[in-house]
């Protein structure tokens, strides 16, 4: 699906090869490993999570909780970081609903390259709020996402109410 406001994804994208860049490390834990939060669009800072705005959001306020160790698989995981995913999970959508107000969420993973996972080396989840008529013509017709809210100033918004 085409992003009309991303010219900058084709230099990012070829950064990374399979997700990682050459060093082996996934583009997740590049962010996590970078001191400027508003540059990797780093939202909140766990022990064994983090949340990151998505840079190719499917919908506004599109977020990313990711374990902080680099973890292939769902059974790499451990069960405190499992357990920190959830209640980051929890946190951030009530934070999302007093900032945009969404009428649901969808919430999960996409496991494996197989799965349409962007970046398979590194588990991740998705928290995309919804709204009721969020979709419409354009994805039909022109197989294009129109992303109505400029991710920075989500980022910044956000931010401020999980700190």
């Amino acid at each position: 699906m085409k992003r009309i406001w991303s010219p900058w994804r084709s230099q990012y994208i070829q950064s990374f090869k399979g997700g990682k860049k050459k060093n082996g490390d996934s583009l997740f834990t590049t962010a996590r490993k970078s001191k400027n939060d508003e540059k990797g669009l780093i939202v909140w800072r766990g022990e064994y999570c983090f949340v990151i705005m998505n840079r190719y959001p499917y919908n506004s306020g599109h977020v990313l909780i990711v374990p902080n160790r680099q973890a292939a698989t769902m059974e790499d995981l451990t069960l405190v970081e499992l357990v920190e995913i959830m209640q980051v999970a929890q946190r951030t959508m009530r934070a999302l609903d007093r900032l945009m107000k969404p009428q649901g969420y969808n919430f999960g993973a996409n496991l494996g390259r197989a799965s349409g996972a962007g970046v398979d080396n590194h588990v991740h989840f998705h928290i995309v709020p919804r709204w009721n008529g969020d979709t419409n013509f354009m994805p039909v017709l022109s197989d294009t996402k129109v992303v109505s809210e400029d991710t920075k100033t989500i980022w910044k918004n956000l931010r401020t109410l999980m700190s």
